[in-house]
């Protein structure tokens, strides 16, 4: 950051990177905390405290942070869970929950995760998002739960249909849809201006020159809207109910802070990430923003890229759009109150179509379907349960579908001179595939002498072993010879004894 300071031609493009990255993050903050259910003023506080505090910290030198709409829903639930009052303590303990998982180098393993998870959880919040936000366009008060928003899509487009008011304001909504998604068409001195912030603000002034009746936002002023956790708000951490909120909000903003990471290094060719210490970063974030009662924070991929496509190259850019979204704050606070609440969904609407991995489908589909179920599965669990219960459940797919493939097993029998039968095992033998050993294994003749060659057998699990001691030691017939079993090159062939054979035991397989 020095460098800046010291170079004015780079001090000059960081300033400017960092207006276009606030011109940027502007309608989303404004947008992600209404979405969320809280006054929109906490969204600009998250943006603020990104800029200002996390600008400053070591980790990813171009990423930005802020509100984030992967987190929207999780927000939403909890709000209407918990109440308002009870987002700030929620925030700081997954603030300090992440620092101590930096402190203790736990942010390397989150690019662990599986990518199917990952890409689930977006598609599942987008589509949340997208059946949520529709109502919000169209000025309707949105059901509850996933399965209710969808099944309540008849019946808000009768309403659209029958009344004057949804109607305009779903016009609002949707000609801001296709503003964001014409923008990129435009020629490249009109794409200077970002296209949310291009959106929004033709959606204003349109509804102000046509004298439309919509909603606007609600503006309660900066210093009005911080509300502090109070001690009974942080003596409810201890709830089981609050707890798992708090995990959830950690571990997802971690996932997706990382994540973005990642992709933002990919970018660049400028000093690479420190996950560690980004992490760090994120829980020092999350933790001033609940001790103001705003938003959770995470890295933002839409706010980092424009910022490297702005020509940014240090942290000034993303400490200054800090900056900004303060003074814009405090000097300018009754022009986010003249903002259409139609026009922030539609820019909503418009990210959540973004999360959903539509161009990862087919490539999926060819070459990895167990991958794309496990993202189906983790989308739509999402959507029907709720964002814990869907990103866990996608997890346990993951590693479940990974210790399957990881334990493969072949079995190969043959017969050698003299009547004795070889059974050769190769691969991994696990519990996941003691079903077709065993059924193999019962169905030999129990009146040849057999050998069991595990000599090529890479990985043996204690489930396994055990159920092959116990079917040596019960598979033979009086007067034929124990099975014997042959184990890897550096030990002993072991013979196990069968149960009835004068009290003969065999040594355990290794």
């Amino acid at each position: 950051m020095l460098c800046a300071f010291k170079n004015p031609a780079v001090l000059r493009q960081d300033a400017l990177a960092s207006l276009v990255v606030f011109l940027v993050a502007l309608p989303l903050c404004v947008g992600v905390a209404v979405a969320s259910g809280v006054p929109a003023e906490l969204g600009l506080i998250t943006g603020i405290v990104g800029g200002l505090v996390v600008g400053f910290l070591p980790g990813s030198a171009l990423q930005v942070s802020g509100p984030a709409a992967g987190l929207t829903v999780l927000v939403l639930e909890a709000v209407r869970e918990f109440g308002l009052s009870m987002l700030g303590a929620i925030v700081l303990a997954a603030g300090v929950l992440q620092i101590g998982l930096g402190l203790l180098r736990f942010g390397r393993w989150f690019r662990a995760i599986s990518v199917s998870v990952v890409q689930g959880m977006l598609a599942g919040i987008g589509l949340v998002l997208i059946f949520g936000q529709l109502y919000t366009m169209a000025g309707v008060h949105q059901p509850r739960s996933g399965p209710e928003k969808i099944l309540g899509i008849p019946g808000l487009v009768g309403d659209i249909a029958t009344s004057r008011s949804a109607l305009t304001a779903f016009a609002v909504g949707l000609g801001t849809i296709i503003v964001l998604v014409g923008w990129k068409k435009l020629p490249a001195k009109v794409q200077l201006i970002p296209a949310p912030l291009a959106a929004v603000a033709l959606a204003t002034a349109g509804t102000a020159i046509g004298g439309l009746d919509v909603a606007n936002v609600k503006v309660k002023g900066l210093f009005e809207a911080v509300q502090p956790p109070g001690p009974s708000d942080l003596g409810s951490l201890g709830d089981v109910a609050v707890l798992g909120t708090v995990l959830a909000f950690a571990l997802i903003a971690s996932a997706e802070s990382l994540f973005s990471a990642a992709a933002v290094d990919r970018m660049h060719d400028g000093p690479r990430t420190h996950y560690d210490k980004e992490l760090v970063a994120q829980g020092v974030g999350n933790t001033v923003c609940g001790v103001l009662g705003a938003l959770p924070m995470t890295a933002v991929i839409v706010r980092s890229s424009a910022n490297l496509q702005a020509g940014a190259t240090t942290k000034v850019s993303r400490i200054l759009h800090g900056l900004w979204l303060l003074l814009f704050t405090v000097l300018l606070p009754t022009v986010i109150g003249i903002i259409p609440l139609a026009a922030l969904a539609g820019v909503l609407v418009h990210a959540g179509c973004k999360l959903i991995p539509v161009k990862e489908v087919l490539p999926l589909w060819r070459e990895h379907r167990g991958e794309l179920v496990i993202l189906t599965i983790t989308a739509v669990a999402i959507v029907t349960t709720s964002m814990f219960e869907g990103v866990v459940l996608g997890l346990v797919l993951a590693v479940a579908k990974s210790a399957w493939e990881t334990s493969h097993v072949h079995l190969d029998t043959r017969e050698l001179t003299g009547g004795r039968l070889v059974v050769a095992l190769t691969g991994n033998a696990t519990f996941l595939r003691l079903p077709r050993i065993l059924q193999t294994l019962e169905a030999l003749p129990k009146d040849q002498p057999i050998e069991l060659d595990l000599t090529a057998v890479r990985h043996l699990d204690h489930a396994c072993r055990a159920a092959l001691q116990n079917w040596a030691a019960r598979h033979h017939t009086t007067g034929t010879e124990p099975v014997r079993i042959r184990v890897q090159a550096t030990e002993n062939d072991a013979t196990i004894a069968s149960a009835g054979a004068a009290g003969a035991a065999g040594r355990s397989v290794a």
